[in-house]
């Protein structure tokens, strides 16, 4: 009896085991070659490769970072799907898994990772600043847009002692075109924009800033038109503003004093004012001249060179440089004329605001003899060493004496 039991059981676990051999269900295998394709700013489309012929997928995406589970999830037939209303300028992490069959179904796939593009700049005179797309991520972090580029000036204008950050933006696959040692030639619809901003604490930048003013030019049509916009007490948004106004700053310096001003914003009339030659609405301060020196070790203008920002010359040694007047290895008449030139001679040039007002012709490459410093030497040392309004030099842009600046004039006029 035993002996035919034990048979028996015999019996039964080899035909049990055939028959589970039999229904052995093949592993679902993971998806390759997972790729992102027709990237825009919203939409994506993700594309794989199943090595298992599946009847069904399981797509799961969210931004960079996410966990699995927590994501946005598609199904899917086909091996590709188009992901639409995506955030853009921001990364996303995709996964893909097979679903082989009820209850079987693949590990998900290695992780894919794409960014969507960046919003294009708009060349409007939108009524916000965040309209025009210059920055991207949060508009106080003044972090600009890949479609645009900073700028800086060997040396700078003074108003008030503000910070500035002055950014160029391009349309799509065009260049700004060489044209002397001046202004370059800048096609329509470029945006330039200079943003005006007081760290609050000089000694710990980490306290942050406070921004007052991002004033902007735009080509349309071939002719540039300007227009300011006034930042909000929070940080968030600057408006579209042509009328002018007042913000009082206080910010601490780098001795630890604290300073105060009543910062001027300027009209649309100011701008026209500073920013004409007869009666064409021109750039300041972006002359291939101003920008001819090293930045963070790199030749700015070869760096628009090879970055094809920048066409129709082919080194930074064909173009010439005003010097920093901040730099004493230059000699003082340098020093001297290049802060004359990017302070004062936007009107005092011909064409300018003060042609008619004034015998002064204060261009960097305008001689000594014809820029008649000599002749009007104690009228500028008066008009630059105090503040009165409509008296005291710059005409308009400041409130307060720029006192490094009068020091540098006055030892330079002394030598005259």
């Amino acid at each position: 009896m035993i002996k035919k039991i034990t048979f028996l059981i015999l019996i039964c676990f080899v035909v049990f085991s055939c028959k589970k051999d039999d229904d052995t269900v093949d592993a679902c295998l993971e998806i390759t070659n997972v790729i992102a394709t027709n990237i825009t700013t919203s939409i994506a489309t993700i594309n794989w490769t199943d090595p298992n012929g599946s009847d069904s997928y399981i797509v799961e995406y969210g931004e960079a970072g996410f966990v699995l589970g927590s994501g946005t999830m598609v199904v899917e037939t086909m091996t590709s799907t188009t992901l639409s209303n995506l955030n853009p300028e921001t990364t996303y992490d995709v996964y893909v898994q097979a679903v082989c069959s009820t209850n079987n179904s693949s590990l998900f796939s290695d992780v894919l990772s794409f960014t969507t593009e960046t919003l294009p700049v708009v060349p409007e005179f939108r009524p916000n600043l965040s309209e025009l797309n210059l920055f991207s991520g949060n508009l106080g972090d003044l972090n600009i847009s890949s479609r645009a580029f900073k700028y800086e000036l060997n040396t700078q204008l003074f108003t008030d002692y503000a910070h500035k950050q002055r950014l160029v933006a391009l349309p799509e696959n065009t260049t700004m075109q060489y044209d002397g040692d001046g202004l370059p030639i800048f096609p329509d619809n470029t945006v330039i924009a200079k943003t005006f901003y007081y760290n609050i604490d000089e000694r710990d930048l980490s306290l942050g800033r406070i921004i007052v003013e991002t004033r902007v030019l735009i080509k349309i049509n071939g002719a540039w038109e300007t227009g300011d916009y006034k930042w909000n007490a929070e940080q968030t948004e600057a408006t579209l503003d042509l009328n002018g106004s007042i913000v009082p700053v206080t910010w601490i310096d780098v001795n630890g004093e604290t300073n105060s001003v009543d910062y001027e914003i300027p009209t649309n009339t100011d701008c026209f004012t500073c920013h004409h030659t007869y009666e064409d609405i021109t750039p300041i301060g972006p002359k291939l001249r101003n920008m001819n020196f090293n930045v963070d070790g790199v030749n700015q203008l070869d760096e628009f060179i090879n970055r094809q920002r920048l066409t129709g010359v082919s080194s930074s040694t064909e173009v010439s440089s005003i010097v920093n007047w901040q730099d004493t290895s230059e000699s003082l008449e340098d020093r001297a004329r290049s802060y004359f030139d990017i302070n004062c001679a936007h009107c005092h040039i011909e064409g300018g605001t003060c042609e008619v007002q004034s015998t002064l012709r204060l261009a960097f490459e305008t001689s000594l003899e014809d820029s008649n410093i000599v002749e009007r030497k104690s009228s500028i040392s008066l008009r630059i060493s105090e503040y009165s309004q409509d008296f005291s030099m710059p005409f308009i842009g400041t409130t307060i004496i720029h006192a490094e600046g009068v020091e540098l004039l006055r030892a330079y006029l002394q030598t005259l």
